[in-house]
């Protein structure tokens, strides 16, 4: 049996997780880690009183690091579902996940059809140069843009040095109109309001024709899958593993 403790458990996601945990079959839930009504307030208290072979992480943006070096650094293997780690943390993370031969998993999106998504954008990247990207999200989501919109765009930056080929002069007349600017010229749109839950769309343009890739999730329980997929490949197989399409 996998011992599993789960970080975050109170929140949506960490509900989620635990009923995942709970009804597998190999997986054994050994620990519910939260600051508010938790069975433990902090991984520290939890690793002090109980077997961990895998901690999952869905916490918030500010914490994430911070558990993340603390359970690298004393040899309990991570899965990340928590957003909004910058590039230099998780090089960081990487290097002391090797350095200290602890696994972790790090994935912007456990949904198969969001993973599919960004592999299809990845593919279709090659053919166009220019692209946007449209995320859209609850107002309860703090990081912008998504960790799902980040991944996207680094995946087709690998297959492509620039997305706003032919693009004329431009001028914002309202600071941010035209979204953020990241890898190789790919602007990131972040929407946040009541009535979505995450959605992300990915258009390319060339002349006399778009190309829309869109995912849509309606609840929860569609990342779990690939969550307890996750846990059971850090187990099996440990290392550093970053996006889930490197194990679909």
């Amino acid at each position: 049996m996998i011992k599993v403790a789960v970080c975050g458990a109170n929140g949506k996601m960490g509900r989620e997780v635990v009923s995942a945990v709970k009804g597998a079959e190999d997986m054994e839930l050994t620990a519910r880690i939260d600051i508010i009504c938790g069975e433990f307030n902090s991984i520290e208290k939890a690793h002090e009183e109980r077997e961990i072979d895998v901690l999952v992480d869905f916490t918030q943006p500010q914490s994430i690091y911070e558990n993340a070096k603390y359970c690298l650094n004393n040899k309990i293997n991570m899965v990340i579902g928590t957003t909004g780690l910058k590039d230099e943390q998780i090089e960081e993370l990487k290097e002391l996940s090797n350095k200290n031969k602890t696994a972790c998993f790090i994935a912007p999106n456990f949904s198969t059809g969001a993973v599919l998504m960004m592999m299809f954008a990845k593919t279709a990247a090659k053919y166009f140069n220019n692209a946007e990207i449209i995320e859209l999200h609850h107002n309860q989501k703090k990081d912008a843009p998504s960790g799902t919109a980040i991944r996207t765009a680094k995946m087709m930056a690998e297959v492509n040095e620039n997305f706003t080929s032919g693009n004329c002069a431009e001028v914002e007349t309202i600071e941010g109109s035209r979204g953020g600017t990241s890898y190789n010229n790919i602007h990131i749109h972040s929407v946040r309001m009541p009535g979505f839950m995450a959605s992300q769309e990915v258009i390319f343009g060339a002349n006399g024709q778009t190309l829309k890739i869109r995912h849509d999730s309606t609840t929860r329980d569609c990342y779990m899958p690939g969550v307890l997929l996750a846990v059971r490949y850090i187990f099996d197989k440990g290392g550093f593993v970053y996006g889930l399409d490197n194990i679909l």
